[in-house]
């Protein structure tokens, strides 16, 4: 027994130690079978790797690791089951059991070796890569033509593209519109129902409160009346208490009553002009023709009402043609237009007229009776409108009537007798004009100065020129001899100053047998520089036999336009000024027959549009003044007045020292010279022009910025022609002027005529300057008394 279990017991530890040998034996195996596999992953992997140094690839580090890390989870997979399958007890046979899984494993590890060398792709390599990179970018740039059917079809897809989307665009606004616009009206309504609710439960309540006061109210009154309630005692004003009491019962106010009956009375009516007092007329009169008009109303019948619209008809009816009537001149044509519209015209345009039978004025250029042949030039010219001068001083020129016209300068005067005497020119047979050249001119037009006349010379040449009317210049400063020369060729038109024309007058260079027009520009001016006898001498040349008669046939129309298109006309005197001194009254009472007077503005007023600047200075300030007026920038042209020749010199050669470009204009100069300074300013050459009063009186230079009088005026009347050079033809320009104490006797003047203007602004150093309160040789100043000496 004991024998029997030694030995079983032996067996047993035999049989463990057979299985442990057994166990340990099948781990070296798996151990050395697992590292030969790992070494044929190793040797694979070597491989791999030479072979794609060889050829130049490089696999991706991302690669790599995955292929790692897949190894390397297979292989702890594989170690973890076999080391799962080492530790599980067999439930087969040990030596079968082994067998069969060595053969299972040595073929899942064949097929596990093979399988990657059989389905292993081989990436590309690097030029591989780019060269295919290359390809498909060569294909891209590559251009593709396509035929003409595959263009249509984009191009229609295109289209079609574009209106499907145009269409949903608009849709979507249309659809936003109307929204929008459903919503704006269903705020609106809401809007309104509820203001109307608002108002008509704001109206409700107050015509409930108003009624229970009334009701109130009425209560009160009655009870007052008939049950006699206490009122309160009202405070007495004691006569030494200062403040005033204004206790106010409600029983007091009788004007209302608060039952509903009497509430709305009729208004007391009175026969005449009866009113309440303390009521405002106006209302009573409104509240009576109410009252009556709605009692009327109700009681018309319909044939009443119908009567009423007929009548209500007429009355708009008249008042429409009233009104048609009524209308302004600017919306009337020439023949509809009453005497009341030429007087509101006139006003319009500042013109004033003297002397009975003045025709009405010209509205513009196509509605005046001038031919087209002279309107043509004039529209070439570009004058659009005519200027007011031009407007009423022109149809009295046509009627052959003595003018004399008073305005501003650069108002057009020139304009204004020159196109008569063309018209009247133009009338007249070309072949008379030819035969009686050597009878001298038909018209004579003397001008003061040199410039002004060689200024009208242009201005006549500009319209003559294309009428084929010749005009010759006769001033001063040029040979004579060519001058009568051109007067022996024959002209239409002779533009003269008075010394010069004596002068071919007297060496009988000109004669005047048929000269019917005169014309007397800046007459003022010529009789100022002395010219009057030389103006009568001048006169005494013209025929007698042409004379208008001093009596009233001198303003018919009909009488002077008898022989008006004929040489033997009556002679016309036109006299034009921009200021009316007595002399130039007694020339036009002694030549001119029954002339009509045409004032534009106020007369000897400087134009409106020149603001007036005056500094006190001394004589010695006066260069210093001028050089910082100078250093803030001017716009050329500018003009510098002074009074003797040599001043003008010597400044005009200070000022070119210091840069400007200056020039001089004075009697002095020879007529070249002259002529050279005033084209030079005119063309833009020179900046400023430095002149007596020789350049003062109707000297046209374009945009003249500003005037500077260095040395004062002598006269009132010569400030206003020389201010007059700027704020020409509607423009707006400066004057300004040095004052010294030597000029004290134009003080009062001076700030008379500034303080006219609207655009100026009078110093408070010539304001109250004791020279400018009166007018010099109204007021006598007494002397002043000696200091007496008293010895005691």
């Amino acid at each position: 027994m004991g024998l029997r279990r030694s030995r079983s017991h032996s067996r047993d530890r035999h049989d463990k130690d057979r299985r442990r040998s057994r166990s340990r034996d099948r781990y070296k195996r798996d151990r050395h079978r697992s590292r030969s596999r790992e070494r044929e992953r190793d040797r694979a992997r070597t491989r791999s790797r030479e072979r794609d140094h060889d050829s130049g690839r490089h696999r991706s580090s991302e690669r790599d690791s995955f292929h790692k890390d897949r190894d390397h989870n297979r292989e702890k997979e594989r170690h973890k089951d076999k080391s799962d399958k080492r530790r599980s007890p067999p439930t087969e046979p040990p030596t079968k059991k082994r067998a069969t899984d060595v053969d299972s494993e040595r073929k899942e590890e064949e097929e596990e070796i093979e399988q990657p060398k059989a389905h292993k792709k081989e990436p590309l390599s690097l030029d591989e890569l780019l060269a295919k990179k290359k390809a498909e970018e060569a294909a891209r740039s590559k251009p593709v033509f396509l035929t003409k059917e595959q263009r249509a079809a984009e191009a229609l897809k295109r289209r079609q593209q574009e209106v499907e989307e145009l269409k949903r665009k608009r849709e979507e606004e249309r659809l936003k519109r109307q929204e929008f616009a459903r919503d704006v009206n269903v705020e609106s309504r809401r809007e309104e129902t509820r203001t109307r609710d608002r108002d008509r439960e704001r109206k409700e309540a107050l015509e409930e409160k108003e009624i229970c006061k009334d009701k109130e109210r009425e209560g009160e009154a009655i009870r007052e009346r008939y049950l006699g309630l206490m009122k309160k005692k009202r405070r007495v004003r004691r006569l030494n208490d200062r403040k005033f009491v204004f206790d106010w019962d409600a029983s007091e106010d009788t004007s209302t009553d608060y039952n509903n009956l009497y509430k709305e009375r009729h208004q007391v009516q009175f026969f005449g002009r009866g009113h309440v007092a303390g009521i405002d007329i106006k209302a009573q009169k409104r509240d009576q023709s109410k009252f009556y008009g709605e009692l009327l109303e109700k009681r018309r019948t319909d044939a009443e009402k119908e009567q009423e619209k007929v009548r209500l008809k007429k009355v708009k009816k008249r008042e429409d043609k009233q009104k048609w009537d009524d209308r302004h001149w600017t919306e009337k044509n020439a023949d509809e237009m009453t005497e009341r519209d030429w007087r509101i015209f006139r006003e319009d345009y500042n013109i004033t007229i003297k002397g009975g039978r003045i025709p009405d004025p010209i509205r513009n250029w196509k509605e005046s009776k001038i031919p087209d042949e002279i309107l043509d030039i004039i529209y070439k010219v570009e004058y659009k409108e005519p200027t007011p001068i031009q407007r009423q001083a022109i149809p009295i020129g046509l009627q052959n009537r003595d003018i004399i016209g008073v305005a501003e300068t650069g108002s057009g005067k020139t304009l204004a007798f020159l196109i008569p005497l063309l018209v009247w020119i133009q009338s007249l047979p070309k072949i008379e004009r030819d035969e009686d050249a050597d009878q001298g001119p038909y018209a004579i037009i003397m001008a003061p100065t040199r410039e002004l006349a060689q200024q009208i010379e242009e201005e006549t040449n500009k319209f003559g020129g294309p009428l084929n009317i010749r005009t010759v210049c006769v001033v001063g400063g040029l040979s004579r001899e060519e001058q009568g020369f051109r007067l022996r060729l024959g002209c239409e038109i002779v533009i003269a100053t008075p010394g010069r024309l004596i002068d071919v007058l007297e060496n009988r260079y000109l004669v005047l047998n048929q000269c019917t027009y005169i014309v007397l520009d800046e007459a003022d001016r010529m009789i100022d520089m002395g010219f009057e006898p030389d103006v009568q001498k001048i006169l005494e040349f013209m025929p007698v036999t042409n004379l208008k008669p001093d009596t009233e046939d001198a303003e018919d129309e009909t009488k002077l336009l008898a022989n008006y298109y004929s040489k033997k006309k009556y002679r016309q005197t036109v006299m034009f000024t921009a200021t009316m001194p007595p002399a130039v009254e007694r020339l036009a009472r002694t030549y001119l027959r029954r002339p009509a007077v045409v004032y534009i503005g106020s007369i000897g007023r400087p134009t409106e549009r020149t603001e007036q600047i005056v500094y006190m200075v001394t004589e010695q300030d006066k260069r210093r003044k001028l050089m910082e007026l100078l250093n803030r920038g001017v716009e050329p042209p500018v003009i510098i007045f002074v009074n003797q020749k040599k001043g003008a010199d010597v400044l005009a050669k200070g000022l070119e020292k210091l840069g400007y470009n200056a020039c001089t204009l004075h009697g002095g100069k020879g007529q070249e010279q002259r002529e050279y300074a005033l084209s030079s300013l005119k063309g833009g050459t020179k900046d400023i022009l430095v002149a007596t009063d020789v350049a003062g009186r109707g000297i046209d230079i374009k945009d003249v910025s500003m005037v500077i009088n260095y040395d004062m005026a002598k006269s009132i009347e010569d400030y206003t022609h020389r201010i007059g050079r700027t704020g020409r033809a509607g423009k707006t320009g400066v004057a300004i002027s040095f004052c010294t104490k030597e000029d004290s006797y134009l003080f009062y003047d001076l700030k008379q005529t500034i303080l006219s203007s609207p655009v100026s602004t009078c110093p408070p150093e010539l304001l109250n300057h004791p020279d400018a309160q009166h007018k010099p040789g109204t007021i006598l100043v007494p002397k002043k008394r000696r200091e007496e000496k008293i010895f005691a």
